[in-house]
């Protein structure tokens, strides 16, 4: 499976930006996506995630009411619509998969990674 991530760039805080990532060499729909992000000398950390059809949504407290993961199986596409950025957002922002198996919080559940996109939040 290849992940393409793309949509970062640098926000004023309070601003709005979205990321893509594109799938291919799987069949998408038994795919189980999830964003995680990275801060600079931070562990990374689960941000979103996404069930196969696309009926369930997990996040992270930390993003909870401003982040929104959606998906579109037509498209081989998933997506991280991020509202009131905030500086601490500051990250590069991977996205993940993993096959025949649901979505879930837990990052090291994943198979396969994206190159990430960095966003940066200027205060």
């Amino acid at each position: 499976v290849q992940l393409q991530a793309s949509g970062g760039g640098l926000v004023q805080a309070g601003g709005s930006l979205r990321l893509s990532c594109a799938a291919s060499g799987h069949t998408f729909s038994t795919l189980a996506m999830a964003w995680s992000r990275q801060a600079p000398g931070k562990e990374r950390e689960f941000v979103a995630a996404i069930s196969r059809a696309g009926g369930t949504t997990y996040y992270a407290d930390s993003v909870k009411g401003r982040f929104t993961i959606s998906r579109d199986n037509a498209k081989n596409t998933v997506y991280l619509q991020m509202n009131s950025l905030k500086p601490e957002d500051t990250a590069v922002y991977y996205c993940a998969c993993v096959r025949s198996r649901p979505a879930t919080t837990r990052i090291g559940e994943y198979d396969y990674w994206g190159q990430g996109t960095e966003v940066t939040v200027s205060s």
